[in-house]
C-alpha cells in the first residue's frame, strides 16, 4: 500500500530490496560497489532523495554509499499500524546491508536514521565500522520535535495544490529559499483518489515507532545504546538546529567521550540539505581517517 500515485517527474528508485518481513524497500546508490558501504538512513518524514547530494560526493570519494526510503516512506512499502518500532527498522538496516554484501558498513542517520544507527550499534543488534549521527542523540528538545510532529499531522486530508504544499514546507524551513518552481515537490507528495496532494508517508508511521506515551522509553533505550559504543563515532549538529541543541550534543560527547564532533553553521536540522558542501567535506575527512577507501 502506498500514499496514491506518483507524480510526472518522481525518480524511479535505481534498487528494490526485500526488507523485514517482506516490505518491500527502495533505494538509490552512488560510487564504486567495491568501496566501504556507508548507509545512509533519513529521518521521519524525509526520503532517500535527502542524501542524494552526500551520496554523490562520497561516491566520487570511493565510497559505496546507498540511501534508501525507511518502510512508510516515499518508494517503499507501507507496513500498517503497529510495524513501525526501532526494531522493525533495524531488521529493515539489516537487510539492506545483506543484500549489498557487507557485515560492517558505515552507518550514517539523521534523526529517525540515526536513532536507528545508535540502537542497532549500541544494543549489538548487527557490527558497524562506523557511525555518524547527524543532529540526532539521546537528548533532544521537545519543543523541536513537537514542531517535527505538527508539521507531519498537518492537512491529513490533503493539499488542493502544489502551491499549498510549497508554503508548508516553507513555513516549517523559513531559512530556506521558497523555490519557484514546484516540479521537485513530486518527490515529496503523492496524489490522492480524491484529487488532493498527500505526503508521501503512512499516516500510522507517525505514532507508530513507540507512541506518544513511549517517547520517554524510546529515549532512554537510546541513552542506553550510547553506553555501548566502541566504535569510530561522529556527531553532527546542525548550528540552527531546534531539535539538537549544544547541550544535547555535549551531554552525548561526555557520555562517548572518543566521540569527535561537527557543528555545521547556517544550518538547521536537515543538515545535508542545508549545507551539503560542509557536510559531506566533514563526513568524508572523518571517514578518510577511521575507514579508508583501501580498507575495502
Amino acid at each position: 500500500m502506498s500514499a496514491g500515485e506518483r507524480l510526472p517527474g518522481t525518480p524511479v528508485p535505481d534498487h528494490i530490496w526485500e526488507g523485514f518481513e517482506g516490505i518491500k524497500i527502495a533505494g538509490d546508490t552512488w560510487g564504486d560497489p567495491n568501496g566501504p558501504l556507508v548507509v545512509l538512513q533519513h529521518g521521519g518524514g524525509q526520503t532517500r532523495h535527502a542524501w542524494k547530494g552526500a551520496g554523490e560526493t562520497l561516491g566520487e570519494a570511493g565510497y559505496h554509499a546507498v540511501a534508501f526510503d525507511a518502510r512508510g516512506h516515499g518508494d517503499s512499502d507501507w507496513a500498517g499500524e503497529g510495524r513501525y518500532s526501532a526494531d522493525h527498522m533495524v531488521e529493515d538496516l539489516k537487510c539492506v546491508a545483506k543484500a549489498l554484501g557487507s557485515e560492517r558498513p558505515i552507518l550514517v542517520g539523521a534523526s529517525m536514521g540515526g536513532g536507528t544507527s545508535l540502537v542497532a550499534i549500541g544494543e549489538k543488534k548487527m557490527d558497524a565500522t562506523a557511525l555518524v549521527m547527524v543532529d540526532m542523540a539521546p537528548r533532544i528538545e521537545p519543543e523541536g520535535q513537537a514542531k517535527i510532529q505538527a508539521f507531519m499531522n498537518q492537512k491529513p486530508e490533503g493539499f488542493d495544490s502544489l502551491e499549498e504544499v510549497a508554503a508548508a514546507i516553507a513555513n516549517y524551513q523559513p531559512h530556506r529559499k521558497r523555490p519557484r518552481n514546484f516540479d521537485g515537490l513530486a518527490k515529496n507528495v503523492r496524489l490522492a483518489a480524491n484529487g488532493k496532494y498527500v505526503w508521501h508517508w503512512d499516516p500510522a508511521r507517525r505514532f507508530g515507532r513507540h507512541g506518544p506515551s513511549g517517547v520517554v522509553d524510546y529515549r532512554e533505550r537510546l541513552r542506553l545504546a550510547a553506553d555501548h559504543l566502541t566504535l569510530p563515532v561522529l556527531l553532527v549538529r546542525g548550528g540552527l538546529s531546534d531539535v539538537l541543541s549544544e547541550e544535547g550534543a555535549q551531554a552525548f560527547l561526555e557520555q562517548c567521550p572518543h566521540a569527535e564532533y561537527v557543528n555545521v553553521a547556517n544550518a538547521a536540522h536537515m543538515v545535508a540539505g542545508d549545507r551539503n558542501d560542509i557536510f559531506a567535506g566533514s563526513v568524508i575527512s572523518f571517514l578518510l581517517r577511521v575507514a579508508p577507501i583501501e580498507s575495502a
